[in-house]
């Protein structure tokens, strides 16, 4: 055999060796837990054959703790880049069988080059983590590896999109990552994300508390809304994130891609013209008006178990890409609070630095009221969903459907935050608060002044149908121009899509700063 073959086979060998990491024994442990390993999440996730593997060599340099003896190639990740859907992605997959994928400064490289490679490129990167975190035995080296990431996490902020899984444990200064990224998924049952574990929490507070309840993907989900998502299994995270990836453009300089629809532009929905209730108190589905009006009636929720109050997600309508936020009126009537705030805000800041469109339906009745609420500090939540409004310089279309009231008014993309098409609903109320209440304010020391209850009774429906005349409806908000149509409910989705076609050439620009002093 020649010198060059054995070299050849030397490769080769060396290349079986890094693709089985830890051992077999390792990856049988890892499947036992009904997780996947590194490379076969990576072959799940991209198009079939496209995935190009960098650093498949790299080793740790550390000689701590007898290290130099335990020596894995490829050291704890797997990173590269291929294609979903022909797009190209770069992606990291942390490697459990090596080190519980425990970061190295080696490691670190590793990922910082593939998100080097990403910003130079313009294309999103994908982290799928599944770690123990960092590698004790290399000390300080391996906190300044975390510190390497999260510095890249910030400067991609708004230029790439960046998307993480969390398929295992993610905990300490791990979860910053993740944190800064756009979108998180995780699993159920088998992924957990804390800064601090049980084991603290039990001896400095007393509290006995489960991993899965203090960081499982249900609770990250629903109460702290840290993940967007949480999927039942590996295989449900892939397609989400592929799904994802099929609404957002590879970077902020692009469109979103454009996906032709055979659903006509003019579909009239005559179920809209009857779908709010003659008792204005009475709650009605959201999900129902979206389903309408978008194409095909699909619509790709985010966050759906948090704050569920407020509806974010994307759709295509004509076939271009747009992010919907809606108020919903069957869960607590459709009010803003602290976590629909958050929610809403951070939704329309990522479709503004993406050049996403959104198109907002308006049914809020207010802010929730309450101790819990301003103690929280509802007030800088409420300005960040405000803000975000404000500044975001993308197409905007709101249709108000029914309630408009006070300051949620002003958040909920109104005119004068440069919403550029406004549209209502003629069954709309638009006003300071409602009629009661109003009534309340404006005529209560004349109405108690009545002695007569009958009497007090009916100047107060008087004064309330004459504040209802004059100021709930859309008329009056259009008579100033604040409503630039009030449109018949079945022709929603026609009147959005033209709205959308004739705002594609938008051009705007906010003032030159540093950066914006976002309330947080």
């Amino acid at each position: 055999m020649s010198k060059q073959l054995e070299q050849v086979k030397n490769l080769i060998s060396l290349r079986e060796q890094a693709r089985i990491g830890g051992g077999q024994k390792r990856i049988d442990a890892q499947h036992e837990k009904g997780k996947y390993t590194a490379r076969e999440r990576i072959a799940m996730l991209l198009d079939e054959g496209s995935f190009e593997e960098f650093d498949m060599f790299v080793t740790h340099r550390c000689v701590n703790f007898g290290m130099e003896k335990s020596v894995f190639l490829g050291d704890g990740v797997v990173t590269g880049y291929g294609t979903i859907n022909g797009r190209l992605v770069y992606v990291f997959a942390q490697d459990f069988t090596v080190f519980g994928g425990a970061l190295s400064e080696t490691l670190a490289a590793k990922i910082c080059k593939v998100m080097d490679m990403a910003m130079k490129m313009g294309a999103p990167v994908i982290g799928l983590n599944d770690s123990g975190g960092a590698r004790l035995q290399e000390g300080v080296n391996a906190l300044a590896g975390y510190a390497e990431i999260f510095e890249r996490n910030i400067l991609a902020s708004g230029v790439i999109p960046q998307i993480s899984a969390i398929l295992g444990p993610c905990a300490g200064g791990a979860v910053y990552s993740p944190a800064l990224t756009d979108f998180t998924i995780m699993t159920k049952g088998t992924s957990f994300m804390f800064l601090t574990g049980p084991g603290p929490v039990k001896e400095v507070l007393g509290e006995v508390v489960t991993q899965e309840q203090l960081g499982g993907a249900s609770v990250h989900a629903s109460k702290s809304g840290v993940t967007h998502f949480a999927c039942e299994t590996e295989e449900d995270v892939m397609k989400v994130i592929r799904e994802l990836v099929s609404y957002i453009p590879q970077n902020n300089l692009e469109e979103p891609p454009y996906v032709p629809t055979a659903d006509p532009i003019d579909r009239c929905e005559d179920s809209l013209n009857e779908i709010i209730p003659d008792n204005p108190n009475a709650p009605f589905d959201m999900y129902e008006v979206i389903s309408a009006i978008v194409d095909d009636g699909k619509f790709f929720e985010i966050h759906r178990e948090f704050a569920r109050n407020l509806i974010v997600g994307f759709a295509h309508m004509g076939g271009t890409s747009v992010g919907i936020v809606a108020n919903q009126p069957k869960i607590l009537a459709g009010v803003l609070d602290i976590n629909s705030s958050r929610k809403g805000a951070r939704f329309v800041r990522f479709c503004d630095a993406f050049n996403i469109p959104v198109v907002t339906l308006v049914d809020v009745p207010g802010f929730l009221p309450g101790t819990q609420q301003e103690y929280g500090g509802v007030i800088l939540h409420g300005a960040k969903m405000l803000y975000a409004y404000g500044e975001a310089t993308i197409p905007k279309v709101t249709v108000t459907l029914r309630k408009s009231y006070g300051g949620s008014h002003i958040v909920m993309s109104c005119k004068q935050l440069r919403g550029d098409i406004n549209y209502a609903w003629p069954t709309a109320n638009i006003a300071v608060m409602g009629a009661a209440g109003a009534v309340g304010v404006l005529y209560g020391k004349q109405i108690k002044a009545e002695e007569d209850p009958d009497k007090q009774a009916a100047l107060r429906d008087e004064k309330i149908k004459e504040y209802d005349d004059l100021f709930c409806n859309p008329y009056k908000a259009a008579s100033y121009g604040y409503i630039d149509d009030v449109i018949e409910p079945r022709n929603t989705r026609f009147r959005i899509i033209r709205a959308l076609e004739s705002l594609s050439t938008k051009k705007l620009t906010n003032p030159a700063k540093k950066h914006d002093n976002l309330p947080l």
